[in-house]
C-alpha cells in the first residue's frame, strides 16, 4: 500500500458562480418573501380590522377629527348638510350604534370623504359645483356607503399594518421616519379605497336615493361635475376608482328609475344665490 499526497486544486472551495449572481438571487429571495408576507398581513389585516367595534373607531378617530370640532359655531349650511346626511343615513339602515357627523370644509378643494368613526368631510371646492340637492346627496351617500362598509377602518388598518411590517424588516424602530410613516398611513387624507368598494359605495348610495327620492334623477350630475373638473382621466386599470364613464354607464343602467323632479339647494349653499 503506496501513501500519495495528491495536489488540490485553487478554488476548490469557492463557487463558479460571480459573487455578485449569488447576491442577486439571495436579494430576490428576501424580496419575494418579504412581498408574500405583507400580501399576507395586508389580507389578514383587512379581515380581522372589521371586527372592531364601531364605538372604538370612533374613539381611534378623535384625534384626527379635533381641528374640525374646534371649529367657530356652525352654520346653515353645516346643519342643512347634517340633516341631509342623517336622512341618507336612514335610507341606508346603518347598523345600531353607528352615526354620521359631517364636517364641512371652507376651502376650494374639490373633494370629499369618509374618515374614521362616521366622520365625513365636505370641502366647498365640490359643494359650490353642484347643480342640485341630487347630486349633493349622491356625494353624501356614497361617502356614508364607506362608512356602512367599514372601509375607512379598513384602510387605515391595511396601511398601518403594511407600514409597521416594513418598518421592522428594514429597522426603522423608533426612528422620527418610523413615526413619520405610521402617521402619514393613518392620516385622514391617506385612505384610499379600492375598486370594488368604490362600486359598492356607489350601489349603495344609488339605493339610498331610490329609497329617499323615489328616483334617481339626478344623481349622474355628480359623476359629469367630477369628469369636467378631472379632465382627462386615467384608465379605470390604472385608477383604484371606477372609470367615471363607467359610473355613468352603471347608473344609465337604471334608466327605469331616472324620471323625478331633482330638488333645488337652499340659498346659502356655496355656489347658490337669492336669485337662483
Amino acid at each position: 500500500m503506496s501513501y500519495e499526497n495528491p495536489q488540490i486544486p485553487e478554488g476548490i472551495n469557492y463557487s463558479t458562480e460571480h459573487p455578485l449572481k449569488d447576491f442577486a438571487w439571495l436579494l430576490v429571495t428576501v424580496l419575494g418573501a418579504t412581498a408574500v408576507m405583507v400580501a399576507l398581513l395586508f389580507v389578514l389585516a383587512g379581515y380581522l380590522v372589521r371586527f372592531i367595534p364601531f364605538s372604538t373607531e370612533a374613539t381611534l378617530a378623535q384625534p384626527f377629527t379635533s381641528e374640525f370640532t374646534q371649529q367657530a359655531e356652525p352654520g346653515p349650511t353645516q346643519h342643512y348638510l347634517q340633516s341631509l346626511a342623517n336622512q341618507l343615513a336612514a335610507a341606508e339602515q346603518l347598523p345600531q350604534g353607528m352615526t354620521i357627523t359631517v364636517h364641512y370644509i371652507d376651502d376650494d378643494v374639490v373633494n370629499a370623504f369618509a374618515g374614521l368613526g362616521g366622520h365625513i368631510y365636505l370641502h366647498r371646492g365640490l359643494l359650490a359645483k353642484l347643480p342640485h340637492e341630487n347630486a349633493l346627496a349622491m356625494v353624501i351617500a356614497h361617502e356614508i356607503a364607506h362608512i356602512k362598509n367599514r372601509d375607512p377602518i379598513v384602510a387605515s388598518g391595511r396601511m398601518l399594518t403594511v407600514v409597521v411590517a416594513l418598518s421592522c424588516l428594514v429597522g426603522l424602530g423608533d426612528s422620527d421616519l418610523a413615526q413619520g410613516m405610521v402617521t402619514q398611513a393613518t392620516s385622514l387624507t391617506a385612505l384610499a379605497f379600492s375598486r370594488h368598494q368604490e362600486q359598492r359605495a356607489d350601489d349603495d348610495a344609488a339605493s339610498a336615493l331610490l329609497s329617499h327620492y323615489g328616483h334617481l334623477s339626478g344623481a349622474s350630475a355628480l359623476f359629469e361635475t367630477l369628469q369636467q373638473e378631472a379632465g382627462l382621466e386615467l384608465p379605470a386599470f390604472f385608477s383604484s376608482h371606477p372609470g367615471t364613464q363607467q359610473r355613468l354607464g352603471h347608473l344609465a343602467e337604471l334608466a327605469q328609475y331616472q324620471s323625478g323632479a331633482t330638488v333645488p339647494l337652499p340659498t346659502f349653499f356655496p355656489g347658490q344665490s337669492p336669485s337662483d
